[in-house]
Formats: C-alpha cells, structure tokens, sequence
C-alpha cells in the first residue's frame, strides 16, 4: 500500500526573492519558476527570510535581489551568509513599465524585481570587499568633513557681514585668511553686547575643533596608505600629474581592482566621465556629462584636472587646443577623460606615469 509523503523537497528547482529594503521593514516578494506564491511585509532580518524560504521551500535553490540604497551592502553580505544567492541592482536598471510608475507602492515594487530576477533581467551592482566598504567610509568621513568645514567658514564670513566688520588690511587677500594670525584676529572681535561676541565665539571654537577633527582623519588615511595592499598602487597613481594622496587613495579605495575593467572606457563609465547620447535615425547628439557614475570620484577627477592641465605639458596642449572650439569647463571634462587613461594605463601596467604621453 502507497503511503502519503509528507516531507517537501523542493530539490532541483529555484525560488526568486524581490526585496524592496526600508528601515523598519522589508516588502517581500516570492516567485517560483511557475508561479507567484505570496507577498507580504516582515521586520528587516535576512534570518526571517532564510527561515521562511527554509520552511516552504526546503532544499531549493535561493535566488534574491534588492535595490542599491541606504542600508548599503550588509544586507547582501547576511543574504550569502544564509544561502541565498543575492545580488544588489542599480534602481534605474530595472525594467519598469508604466503601469508599474503610475501605482507605485512596495508590493509594486518588489513585485517587480521578483519577476525581472526570474527573467534573469537584472544585473547586480560589483559589491566590494567588507574592507574595502571600510576604507571608503573613512575616506568619505574626511571629505564630509571638509564640507563641513567650508560651510562653517561661509557661516563665520557672513556673521562678520551682518555687523559690519571689515577685515584688516593685512588680510584683504582671501589666501590669508584662516591662518593662525586670522583666527586670532577673529577672537579679538568685540561686538556691542556680550551675547554677539559670545554667538562669534561659539562659531569660531566650533572651527578650531573640526580643523582638529579634519587633521586626525588626514592622518588616519596618510598611515592607511601606507599599509601594504595601498602602498605600491600609491606611488603609481601618484606619479600622474594632477593626483595627490588623498585623491589617489580614494580612487585606489572606490577601484577596489583594476582588472575588473575591461577597459578604460568601463572605469570612465563607473565614474560618470561620459556623454549622454539620443540618436534617431540620421540625427545623433552628444549631449553633457551622464548623470551616472560616482560622486566622489567624478568630483576628484575634475579637480583634478585643472591642476594636471598646468602641470603636465601634453595636458597643456590639449586643453589649449579643446578650449579653441568650446567652453573651459567643457574643455576639462575632455581633459578629465584624458587623466582616467593615465589611471587605468599606471595601475593595469604597474608602472609610473611618463610625461608627455597626449593618449
């Protein structure tokens, strides 16, 4: 006689997980390779998710996505702890239809990277090492830092234009100010009554210490540059005109790998350093900068290219020859494009930069 089985085995076959991550909850959505099996909402814990999938699904093959946004990668990181294959993608590269932007809710939504991952329409985000994610944050702290800092000195500059105060003739030149002799200046400021010279006081203390704070993070990454998996790829890409320490080891952190491009044309496109392009049968045009690409290093690049285009002489003809047929912030963005092949050419050959190369 056939007796009732009553163990599940799903051995063999795949469940697909859409996740649209919040801070207080996850909308969960599940797939099987046939069928939509349920939507619902849990607290934000990969464990609860492993435990349900484990539950239902035994022995299957877990296969999971969520957007890239503010809870970062350690979501990704427990996910593959757990056993489900999961992958982190870029919100605007998932395909969505109209339908889809005119309802928008999260059932919406993780609906939609549920059905695209079973598609196998998604194409996760490069996730780097834990150490790395470490690295950059120390990184991004200073330059948040440096934020702070000039809109702290914007914010003192404008106290000083509501009561009047004229700067003395020994620092009339902008390059002069915030040195030790500024600041000192700027403690001997006496308002009419005690509360205004007390709220520059607060400003001005409030600087001193940030300045403090600024100079131990520079020191933090000056010593992490010297650690061994920084230190020979320092000198490299320091050796490009234009490139100084923090900049290089915030390229060097936001790289991770060279060999994981293919090309130079891959790193400009990481780091936005590329046109935006419509075309419509005969018509083609070239239009700005992509809105994609990463903020700190496309910002990094372009500074640094104003200082490469007056240092190295290869550099200096081309921005010559660019600024001749369009704007100089037009110009430097070629010239920006320029120093990326610098990047990619010092790393991927492991040797220094030669001066008067124009590719």
């Amino acid at each position: 006689m056939q007796t009732q089985r009553k163990e599940l085995n799903f051995e063999g076959q795949s469940v697909f997980v859409g996740l649209d991550v919040h801070l207080k909850s996850w909308t969960v959505s599940i797939f099987t390779e046939k069928l939509h099996h349920k939507t619902f909402s849990q607290p934000p814990k990969a464990d609860i998710l492993s435990d349900y999938l484990k539950l239902n699904f035994p022995n299957a093959s877990y296969f999971s996505t969520y957007e890239a946004g503010f809870c970062g990668f350690w979501a990704h990181f427990r996910l593959e702890e757990l056993g489900i294959r999961n992958i982190v993608v870029n919100p605007v590269d998932v395909p969505t239809t109209q339908k889809d932007q005119m309802r928008k809710s999260d059932p919406v939504d993780s609906n939609k990277l549920g059905r695209s991952l079973r598609s196998n329409e998604l194409k996760g985000i490069y996730i780097p090492r834990q150490e790395t994610l470490d690295d950059r944050t120390l990184i991004r702290v200073r330059f948040t830092i440096v934020k702070d800092m000039v809109r702290l000195k914007q914010r003192i500059k404008s106290f000083l234009n509501l009561y009047g105060i004229e700067y003395p003739d020994e620092f009339q030149n902008t390059n002069t100010h915030w040195s030790k002799r500024f600041i000192n200046w700027l403690k001997t400021i006496q308002l009419q009554y005690s509360t205004g010279t007390e709220a520059l006081n607060l400003l001005i203390k409030e600087a001193e210490q940030l300045r403090l704070i600024l100079l131990e993070a520079t020191q933090k990454i000056r010593a992490l540059s010297k650690t061994e998996r920084f230190s020979k790829n320092i000198e490299l890409i320091t050796s490009i005109p234009g490139i100084g320490l923090i900049t290089g080891i915030m390229l060097l952190a936001e790289i991770e790998d060279i060999k994981r491009f293919e090309n130079s044309d891959k790193l400009a496109g990481l780091i936005g350093i590329v046109p935006d392009c419509h075309s419509s049968g005969p018509s083609e045009k070239k239009g700005e900068m992509t809105k994609r690409g990463q903020y700190f290093m496309r910002k990094g690049i372009i500074e640094c290219s104003w200082v490469a285009a007056t240092r190295d002489p290869a550099l200096s003809l081309a921005y010559y020859e660019y600024c001749k047929r369009m704007e100089p912030n037009k110009a430097i963005t070629r010239i920006a494009r320029k120093l990326i092949n610098r990047i990619f050419s010092v790393l991927k050959n492991e040797k220094k930069y030669e001066f008067g190369i124009v590719k």
